[in-house]
């Protein structure tokens, strides 16, 4: 795979970002590299990517694996490690692991001693195509997803393939979600290819992901305009996403499994409210719920989700603002939606 390059970082891929990483490393006299993992990361990762930094590093930084840690307390205690292994402002941090180590781990980097450098090494096939790209950074506040963090850019992205081993079907599964959204909002001819894949096809497609979310962070890079396309299916989605997050009894939702549900509520609402056609909303909806299990709202989970939408931070002024399709493949943003037309959403998701 060719390297992807944006105005701030390259993304690398395979032999490529073995050969960059070695060497940044070298050209750069960092005072102490820092590795961050989780638990598997720790276990099913670090083998494989200490053989190839090839530097001397401190002993890594392990914190524990779940959306559930995604927190300031964690953050607390990578900043206490950081100081007690002697970090200073000339340090490195390689956030090796999925996208709640490269978001905590990039907030970690961008505020440790006002600022220190981070790569980030994604290991789901959702930080690959996501969560690592685009220098968005941050953690969660309770249930409410990503509510404190920075953008802030990474020195470099390195995509080691490989790594999708680890992963059980469910997790890559979940990042498949957000690769079928880069369809939805920018190209027909990407999602008629994804639609046709079996899961042994998904890395040969995460380049082309890579392409769409850095072409489109390229040209917005702090999200005042068409970064916000990027958003699809994630007002309702974060929305659902925490609700099952913080619940005592239902299961926890994977990101990409709330996101596939928000990109098919939000689907209808782009048939109402922007022009998509019910052929191509029918099609979506097809296409998720042949991918996704079904969920079974009650009347109560929806009203409770309906009124986390006013945590969304895409708000402003009150409004809760929402992207939505006018065909497959293009995208439009700050559309605000009718409260009524929620609820019809979540009906024609039920049918």
């Amino acid at each position: 795979m060719d390297s992807v390059t944006s105005k701030a970082h390259e993304i690398h891929f395979g032999d490529l970002a073995k050969a960059a990483l070695q060497q940044y490393l070298a050209q750069n006299q960092y005072s102490k590299i820092f590795i961050l993992v989780d638990e598997n990361t720790n276990e099913h990762c670090l083998d494989f990517f200490s053989d190839i930094h090839g530097s001397s590093a401190e002993t890594p930084i392990i914190i524990k694996a779940g959306e559930v840690y995604k927190t300031i307390e964690t953050c607390v205690t990578v900043w206490n490690a950081l100081s007690n292994m002697g970090g200073d402002r000339k340090s490195m941090l390689l956030n090796l692991g999925g996208g709640v180590v490269t978001d905590l781990g990039g907030f970690v980097a961008s505020t440790f001693k006002r600022g220190i450098d981070f790569i980030n090494i994604p290991t789901s096939l959702l930080a690959m195509v996501d969560a690592s790209v685009g220098g968005k950074t941050g953690v969660d506040l309770g249930a409410l997803k990503n509510q404190v963090g920075v953008i802030n850019q990474p020195k470099m992205v390195l995509i080691f393939t490989e790594l999708l081993v680890t992963l059980e079907p469910r997790q890559l599964k979940s990042g498949f979600a957000e690769m079928l959204k880069h369809g939805l909002i920018a190209d027909r001819d990407y999602w008629n290819e994804l639609i046709s894949l079996n899961e042994s096809d998904y890395h040969n497609h995460i380049q082309k992901s890579v392409e769409i979310k850095n072409n489109i962070v390229e040209k917005d890079p702090t999200e005042q305009n068409i970064r916000k396309k990027l958003n699809y299916g994630h007002t309702l989605g974060h929305a659902i996403e925490s609700y099952y997050l913080e619940h005592p009894i239902k299961d926890t939702l994977l990101h990409g499994e709330a996101i596939a549900i928000g990109m098919i509520l939000e689907g209808y609402l782009s048939h109402k409210l922007t022009g998509m056609s019910k052929i191509e909303l029918d099609e979506i909806k097809k296409v998720f719920l042949s991918n996704y299990p079904k969920v079974n709202f009650t009347q109560e989970d929806i009203g409770i989700i309906i009124d986390l939408l006013k945590h969304d931070k895409k708000n402003s002024h009150g409004n809760i603002n929402f992207v939505l399709l006018e065909q497959i493949g293009s995208a439009i943003v700050d559309i605000k939606v009718p409260v009524e037309l929620f609820k019809e959403a979540f009906a024609y998701y039920k049918e």
